[in-house]
């Protein structure tokens, strides 16, 4: 873990606000954007989190994203809505598009938001997470660049394609779940080959079709769907929601985050859902409560000390990681360091090695 340090919170939030307003993006966006990376890292999800924050810089750089959109709504109705969110980053895009959401359920007893001229939005439970804070029921989807072969295929045509799905409780932790579609978020494919590490078998082929445990073959070739045929519906459906239904790029016709030569124009769909459509509130809290504790006290595998429910371990992982530091690896630093460098921000002073260092009171 020597090459893995940790990093005060809010000091890696203000290094990655303080880069993107050096690149013209508005504080109030510049926030949420860094909300959403550093919430990323917190959960474990470090293929979404501030590693992303050089490639986002290129593309505004390149002109290739706004940094300073006006995302509007161009379709409205009862319980649903079209948000065009003018090329700008998408956690400034999504965050506006789960609002309007949450908005139309308040009225309607369910919103549904759909999303076009958006880019990658990083973690989907960024997003259900704002409409549990407001006691909704929210999912989250979006289509991505072909990386993933469908089943059956060699070549690149569907996404990985996330989804997301989170409900409030009572007492216990609400139920948060997010997923890509394929067998692992093609990120973790990227951090592997920038560490030189490699990857399971079964994650991904090269570009002949081929399983392969090389990182930089996967990311040649095509990662894979969970499930085989189950997750390249699931995938296809999405892209067909998310891309087909809103009036975005979708499969082939979507640019990859790393081509700097060319918008994405991904497309989103929000959802949010009110929790007393059917009965008070407070009893479906205590209804969730239930359900959750029968799954919590259902008598685990050999080996497992207990049964968890969809985001329970990225839950653990934030609070220890707000404790103790973001875990950043060196590689990932070098390149946050070198953007700030460029910017005139430096990059602030790591707390110790992961695992050992405690922070500061």
């Amino acid at each position: 873990m020597m090459d893995v340090l940790r990093y005060r919170a809010d000091e890696i939030w203000g290094f990655c606000g303080s880069v993107l307003e050096k690149l013209s993006v508005p504080q109030e966006d510049a926030e949420t954007v860094s909300d959403c990376l550093l919430q990323a890292d917190l959960r474990g999800v470090d293929s979404h989190g501030v590693i992303r924050l050089p490639v986002y810089a290129g593309r505004i750089r390149k002109g290739v994203v706004n940094p300073r959109p006006k995302p509007r709504i161009v379709m409205s109705y009862a319980a649903a809505a079209l948000l065009d969110g003018d090329n700008g980053l998408g956690a400034v895009v999504g965050s506006q598009a789960m609002e309007n959401a949450i908005n139309l359920a308040a009225l309607s007893g369910i919103g549904l938001v759909g999303v076009r001229r958006s880019n990658h939005f990083g973690i989907a439970a960024f997003y259900v997470g704002k409409a549990i804070q407001r006691n909704f029921i929210g999912v989250a989807a979006s289509n991505a660049p072909p990386h993933m072969a469908p089943f059956g295929g060699r070549s690149r045509l569907l996404g990985t394609n996330p989804f997301a799905v989170g409900i409030p409780a009572g007492k216990r932790s609400p139920l948060l779940f997010d997923a890509s579609t394929s067998v692992v978020a093609r990120g973790k494919i990227i951090v592997a080959a920038q560490e030189r590490k490699p990857i399971p078998d079964g994650w991904a082929i090269d570009c002949e079709g081929n399983p392969t445990t090389d990182a930089a073959a996967a990311l040649a070739g095509s990662v894979l769907a969970f499930g085989g045929p189950k997750g390249s519906a699931i995938s296809f459906i999405i892209d067909i929601l998310c891309g087909v239904l809103t009036g975005s790029a979708f499969a082939l016709h979507l640019n990859t985050l790393e081509n700097l030569g060319a918008e994405q124009n991904l497309g989103h769909v929000f959802v949010a859902l009110r929790t007393d459509l059917f009965m008070p509130t407070q009893e479906f809290a205590a209804r969730m409560d239930a359900i959750l504790e029968m799954l919590s006290v259902s008598p685990p595998a050999a080996g497992v000390e207990r049964v968890l429910a969809a985001g329970e371990l990225e839950t653990q992982n934030e609070a220890r990681n707000r404790a103790l530091g973001v875990p950043l690896a060196a590689s990932v630093v070098d390149q946050l360091a070198t953007l700030g460098g460029e910017l005139g921000v430096a990059f602030p002073d790591a707390l110790g090695p992961a695992g050992e260092a405690e922070v500061p009171a």
